[in-house]
């Protein structure tokens, strides 16, 4: 049972972390290298893709999806996805992808003439899924080893483990003003009925010697 109870922990911490690592604000240190838009047909991963762009209509199977293309100071590729999130998840309430797209495109450089940016993100980059993350703002940087410090992500982790404490502690509390005091009335209860059962077994164990001692003498 402490296996299996480590497990479930296990899992559930693994799946908190994931959530987190996605819908968090990321930083990258990258030269954007082109901005395009291109027709998308969604599929299996859709979940991974944000809505249309905030007024232009309903979500359908194949829309146009801009995309910022960039090369990490490492000389490794990095595809950006550029959505509105609107009104949404994750909270970001981005309204501005062409604003933003349009300010990618002003930073544009060559490897000759690197114009290093910052680009805030959220979500992950999987080639064999074919997901992008969703660039949410981007300016630029003073070089390729600019020191980003991530503050928003050191607030929200800090009240997210301060309500989980809060949580904790109110949860040990009820358990022990509440639940103890059930269980231990239960446990109470049934250890008086096994006592109360053995007993009854004793004095039928007792009468049942009693008679077949009375039958014996009978047949002496």
């Amino acid at each position: 049972m402490r296996y299996v109870k480590w497990t479930l922990y296990t899992l559930i911490a693994l799946t908190v972390f994931a959530f987190l690592h996605y819908v968090l604000p990321q930083h990258d240190i990258v030269r954007i290298t082109d901005t395009e838009t291109r027709r998308i047909d969604f599929g299996e991963n859709s979940i991974f893709w944000a809505a249309p762009d905030a007024g232009s209509g309903t979500p359908q199977a194949t829309r146009d999806v801009k995309f910022i293309e960039t090369i990490r100071p490492d000389g490794r590729p990095m595809v950006y996805r550029n959505e509105d999130t609107g009104w949404g998840w994750p909270p970001y309430f981005k309204f501005d992808s062409y604003n933003l797209q349009t300010e990618a495109s002003d930073l544009r450089s060559t490897s000759a003439h690197p114009q290093w940016v910052v680009i805030t993100h959220y979500g992950w980059r999987n080639e064999f899924l074919t997901i992008f993350p969703n660039a949410v703002s981007v300016r630029p940087a003073e070089g390729p080893d600019e020191r980003i410090i991530p503050w928003v992500n050191i607030v929200i982790l800090t009240l997210l483990a301060v309500a989980a404490l809060l949580l904790r502690r109110m949860w040990l509390q009820f358990r022990e003003r509440t639940l103890d005091p059930v269980f231990g009335e239960v446990g109470e209860a049934w250890d008086d009925a096994g006592d109360r059962a053995s007993e009854a077994r004793r004095r039928a164990r007792t009468r049942w010697g009693r008679f077949k001692a009375w039958l014996r003498s009978l047949g002496a």
